[in-house]
């Protein structure tokens, strides 16, 4: 006799925009980009491949509508009146917090920079480039320093983050052991690393972050490009 596949009952109630975008985040949270596919989430939803592409028209599209829903609200409820360096500092901690919480954003955010969200973090960052006082033709240089490093640094905390918990393995646990590893090394080649290995054995990666973008902020009021804050 053959057995016949059990299927999950379809829905009855009908699908909002907002319902794909939920599950899409969970399946992004779970399994990656990879794990976003229109298969995976017309199972979890329980319904036809039709009725998602009637509320997205695309994997690009629902990435970026993801993003949206995960980064928007914080980077449209940044105060306006918050001091520029301020303002830079609660940005880039937003989004440093928000891609250890969704690994995948990252790199969503890095192919998707004529969207809307991206658009969105640009401009914010770059009100507060100009609010310091920076001059018109430095403009590009400094947002795009401020937001590759907000990028490149969130996104690889996020991936060493994930890559750790795919080897089942606690941060203090892998610390400790590249710690040990470094206190190895030949002293006579190697005597920078041995000696912030005690330091990385306890650091924080979060406000390591912060103090990177305390470094950018000081080397631009250094440099003569903006005003003193």
């Amino acid at each position: 006799m053959v057995k016949k596949m059990q299927r999950r009952p379809r829905r009855d109630e009908s699908l909002s925009r907002e319902q794909i975008i939920e599950a899409a985040i969970e399946l992004l949270d779970s399994g990656g980009e990879p794990g976003l596919t229109f298969r995976n989430l017309s199972e979890r939803l329980a319904t036809g491949p039709g009725a998602i592409y009637g509320h997205v028209a695309n994997k690009n599209d629902l990435l970026e509508a993801a993003c949206s829903a995960v980064i928007g609200p914080g980077v449209n409820s940044q105060a306006k009146d918050m001091p520029p360096k301020a303002a830079i500092r609660a940005l880039a901690l937003m989004m440093f917090d928000a891609m250890d919480a969704h690994p995948w954003i990252g790199s969503a955010l890095a192919w998707a920079a004529g969207k809307s969200t991206m658009v969105s973090v640009l401009e914010r960052i770059g009100q507060q480039v100009h609010a310091l006082g920076v001059a018109p033709e430095k403009h590009w240089v400094t947002v795009s320093v401020l937001l590759n490093y907000v990028l490149g640094v969130g996104g690889q905390n996020a991936a060493n983050a994930q890559a750790a918990r795919a080897r089942e393995a606690e941060r203090d646990e892998f610390l400790s052991t590249v710690a040990d590893a470094w206190l190895q090394l030949d002293p006579d080649r190697y005597p920078f690393t041995r000696s912030i290995a005690t330091q990385m054995r306890v650091h924080d990666d979060r406000a390591d972050f912060l103090v990177g973008i305390d470094l950018i902020l000081a080397g631009i009021e250094s440099a003569g490009t903006a005003r003193p804050q």
